[in-house]
């Protein structure tokens, strides 16, 4: 089973990781904003996430976003794709740029990634794209680090079980995916009445199984929040997952522990995860 403390250590400290790699420069976040305690968890009023006006984006997790870059860093991630854009968008380019500083060489060589070192992020609105875009330092958009891709979303089913789901989506092979979006009120369309569209509702995304198939040994997606959703994913997920549910974090994880596919799948498994990945078998 995937453990925790694989993901993030003990010693974590969050405060010097946001400070000695400048996130809330990156995110562009005023100082005044910064938590004395980056690993306090926000908790927003009850009707903040289910209103379908909202224009207010949602404080800067630090916590989040540390955890994140840290990710993306240890496993030497090489692609990412993003459900929902926001602060994590900055932070994803910024660390795929850092693990183009220290490995392109060997993953170009040896590797066979078609988006290497790429984040894509789907999003339905274009206002929230624009504010992102606004954000995102222009070295990161200017060498593909960030991509953004504003899609329709679509209310459907999945066996018969009704979800949404993003059209079009990067047709990428990511080995992070990071969910959170869509909102629950962005869909269009129904299933016998049904939709997501009332605040008793929640989210409930289907993308990825649909394309859970094509997806590599080694594979991790971490979904923020969004638990009736993580269960819907983990329920309906056909390979070998490993899953677990930070409560203290809000967030799920899982990791697709298979044996490789062959050599390439092996020679990226070897370099992003090491033995530890073996292990974990």
């Amino acid at each position: 089973m995937l453990n925790l403390l694989d993901i993030l250590p003990d010693s974590f400290d969050y405060d010097k990781y946001m400070m000695d790699f400048n996130l809330p420069q990156l995110v562009n976040e005023n100082l005044e904003n910064i938590p004395k305690d980056a690993s306090r968890k926000f908790i927003p009023s009850p009707t903040f996430g289910v209103d379908p006006n909202n224009k207010t984006p949602y404080p800067t997790e630090f916590d989040d976003l540390c955890r994140l870059h840290y990710i993306a860093c240890a496993r030497k991630v090489t692609t990412i794709l993003e459900f929902g854009v926001g602060k994590s968008t900055p932070v994803f380019g910024n660390a795929l740029l850092l693990n183009k500083e220290k490995f392109y060489d060997y993953t170009y060589k040896n590797l066979r990634r078609g988006n290497l070192y790429e984040c894509h992020s789907i999003d339905d609105n274009q206002y929230w794209i624009d504010e992102c875009n606004q954000i995102i330092p222009k070295n990161l958009l200017e060498n593909n680090f960030n991509n953004l891709h504003c899609s329709d979303l679509l209310v459907s089913e999945f066996c018969g079980r009704v979800c949404t789901y993003y059209d079009p989506i990067p047709n990428i092979c990511p080995d992070l995916i990071y969910l959170d979006g869509p909102h629950q009120f962005s869909g269009t369309g129904h299933v016998r009445g049904l939709s997501t569209k009332h605040q008793d509702r929640m989210p409930m995304a289907a993308d990825i199984l649909a394309f859970e198939h094509f997806l590599q040994p080694g594979c991790l997606i971490i979904v923020d929040g969004r638990t009736a959703n993580a269960r819907f994913i983990s329920c309906n997920l056909q390979r070998n997952w490993s899953y677990c549910h930070s409560a203290d974090w809000d967030q799920h994880f899982f990791e697709l522990q298979e044996e490789p596919l062959g050599v390439y799948n092996k020679r990226m498994i070897d370099h992003c995860l090491g033995k530890n990945y073996y292990e974990r078998l």
